[in-house]
């Protein structure tokens, strides 16, 4: 290991460094982008930097997000928020910052030199709402100090460029496919229905009184703000999701933060739970993202079969499938087969590192191959008669 920055790769030159917040924080919602990097670790050259946290970090992280908001100065977003200091000793060609938030901006306070010694420079910022833009007024100039910017959400990437006066990429959400998809040899689907995160009530009540007269298993979370947990092992918890969720029929489906308005304001997007229940080859029950997003991403037949959020169809609908195995089968083969082909983390890579100007690794044009070949086994058709057979 390296005891300068906590990384386990050899001290050699790297293509690529790449900080990572994993040292600070890990809570269940981060774990989504903690894979994405692990991707790229896995099939490129990357230096892993991981600040940790030193004296008073957490009081210093938390006055200093409040006052953010408020800063005139606009000089605090560029202040170290008590992290242990880096010093990058070595040339890169690419540095690549992954934001999950917008006050993950600041752990890079604590690399110095990271604008000397990286050719290109990249920030992926992956939640920022339209509505978010006017108040952090403050700090959104921190941004034009990359060469390239990306964010996870198709409106703000149009908003933000206009801000900025700079232009700003739209990288949509993905998936590590490989450990979603059920092939290539895909389990019983032993749970009816699964249910993670926010959720419709009037969905949750009529799939929970499905499940009290035993008609369905129905996985669901038990009590609020699971996305802030910590899990023990943030690798362990997504193989953990991903497994019942290629264990289960239907997955439910909802936009990015659709029961909190006051946040988004009317902006609707396309969040991670369409690209993990399709890998996992669901069957995707509850509601479509009504946006440009979603219909550019997801444009294959029968992507999400539609619920009202009052739940008032949901038996019926749930009664319907059951009585179309062949359908639920070709759904399934069909989302997993898409997933693949479109939404591995391995092609938001390819986006980033093409806009870079940087060569694809070995790596990842393998990783790719292989992911087409998985794609071939999810629409054979002698596999989709195994998964029909397996259907009550």
């Amino acid at each position: 290991m390296n005891p300068e920055n906590g990384s386990t790769k050899p001290a050699h030159r790297r293509r690529i460094c790449m900080p990572s917040s994993r040292n600070i924080s890990r809570r269940a919602y981060q774990c989504t982008l903690y894979e994405a990097q692990d991707v790229l670790l896995d099939t490129d050259d990357v230096e892993l930097i991981g600040p940790k946290p030193g004296w008073g970090f957490e009081f210093k992280r938390r006055w200093q997000k409040r006052l953010l908001y408020r800063d005139v100065t606009r000089r605090l977003i560029f202040q170290n928020p008590g992290l242990r200091r880096i010093s990058l000793n070595r040339e890169y060609d690419l540095f690549i910052v992954v934001c999950q938030n917008y006050w993950d901006l600041q752990y890079i306070n604590a690399i110095d030199g990271w604008k000397d010694h990286c050719k290109t420079t990249v920030c992926w910022l992956d939640e920022l709402w339209v509505a978010d833009l006017p108040q952090f007024k403050y700090w959104l100039h921190v941004l034009k100090q990359f060469d390239h910017v990306f964010v996870g959400y198709k409106e703000t990437a149009v908003q933000l460029s206009r801000v900025l006066d700079k232009t700003c990429h739209w990288l949509p959400g993905g998936v590590d496919t490989i450990r979603f998809s059920p092939y290539p040899n895909p389990p019983t689907r032993s749970i009816d229905v699964y249910s993670i995160g926010r959720r419709w009530s009037g969905v949750h009540q009529a799939l929970l009184q499905a499940a009290l007269r035993k008609e369905i298993f129905y996985i669901y979370d038990t009590f609020p703000g699971v996305a802030d947990l910590e899990p023990y092992d943030y690798q362990q918890h997504r193989d953990l999701y991903a497994s019942v969720a290629k264990r289960s029929r239907y997955y439910v489906v909802a936009p990015a933060k659709m029961n909190v308005p006051e946040e988004t304001q009317g902006q609707i997007e396309a969040g991670f739970r369409y690209f993990e229940g399709a890998a996992a080859g669901t069957v995707m029950i509850g509601q479509r993202a009504d946006c440009d997003a979603f219909r550019e991403m997801f444009d294959w037949p029968d992507v999400v079969i539609e619920i009202q959020p009052d739940g008032s169809d949901a038996e019926a609908v749930l009664s319907s499938l059951r009585m179309e195995p062949e359908r639920v089968c070709a759904i399934s083969r069909r989302n997993a087969a898409q997933a693949l082909l479109r939404h591995d983390w391995a092609y938001r890579w390819e986006k980033i590192l093409r806009t870079a100007g940087i060569e694809l690794s070995p790596g990842i044009v393998t990783r790719q191959r292989y992911l087409k070949g998985l794609a071939d086994v999810a629409i054979d058709a002698a596999e989709s008669k195994a998964i029909v057979e397996q259907l009550p």
